[in-house]
């Protein structure tokens, strides 16, 4: 991919359920490297956006059949072939690992053929044994190999679902409100984690509704409300307490410690 292909690109995405816009000529941008958050209430199209990147939407399209969403430059994709460039960890993603039985290293294997589970016609080869746990290892989560995904914790299994996505090693993951259940200290390794990620080269899709759960290093902010774009730009410009407090329609205050951005209802 060339540098100068966007990551992603999203022209006058709408996608209608039961009558109801959930995105609404939704149009977006993000360049390779560009760490950026999805911000937005319940309800403003940002689960959506994830499945429509993910290929599990489809959007409405264009009169002049031009494509609505590219990834890494290119409008068809191999589902398989997407997952090698982009990974994808969410709580939906959790709940179909949970009702497959797999223990932790096969959820992590099956992520080299795309698929819930391992299949008798899966050739499972040395070299991905080897890259899976070394994707274990590299999340912490090694010693969780032989455990059934089923009996794991909230944050153990979200660290199994990283490490699926990176044997791939991924150019970007997109992680759908990735902290949802997570207590605080396992919040914060968790977070300290997709810092290191960030750091070692790669780009942090981050979707979600908690101000508090954007790193550092995230310095792009996407707002979305009601299906449409609310605003885009630098962090500092869009974590201030006027911009959240119109989109979230409660009066917020917003502070900063150590380079994380807290916010609370006045």
């Amino acid at each position: 991919m060339d540098v100068q292909t966007p990551l992603l690109g999203i022209d006058r995405a709408t996608v209608i359920r039961e009558g109801r816009a959930l995105l609404d000529a939704l149009s977006l941008t993000i360049a390779p490297g560009q760490h950026t958050a999805i911000l937005g209430p319940n309800g403003s199209g940002k689960s959506t956006l994830v499945k429509l990147i993910e290929r599990r939407l489809y959007p409405l399209v264009h009169d002049d059949a031009s494509p609505v969403i590219r990834v890494f430059g290119r409008d068809r994709w191999n589902v398989a072939e997407l997952r090698s460039l982009l990974g994808v960890v969410s709580a939906d993603l959790r709940r179909e690992f949970e009702a497959s039985g797999e223990t932790a290293l096969n959820a992590v294997l099956s992520g080299f053929f795309a698929s819930m589970t391992l299949g008798l016609d899966h050739d499972v080869t040395d070299d991905m044994r080897s890259r899976a746990g070394q994707a274990l290892q590299r999340v912490g989560a090694a010693h969780l190999a032989s455990r059934d995904v089923s009996t794991l914790s909230t944050g153990e299994a979200r660290r199994v679902l990283i490490a699926r996505a990176l044997v791939h090693r991924p150019r970007a993951l997109l992680l759908d409100e990735p902290c949802a259940g997570l207590d605080p200290g396992t919040r914060r390794r968790f977070l300290d984690l997709l810092r290191e990620l960030a750091q070692d080269g790669t780009t942090l899709l981050l979707v979600t509704h908690h101000v508090e759960e954007i790193v550092p290093e995230i310095g792009h902010i996407v707002m979305l409300r009601d299906g449409t774009l609310f605003g885009e730009g630098p962090k500092d410009e869009l974590l201030a307490a006027d911009r959240l407090s119109e989109l979230f329609g409660w009066r917020m205050d917003v502070d900063r410690v150590d380079d994380f951005y807290g916010a609370r209802l006045r």
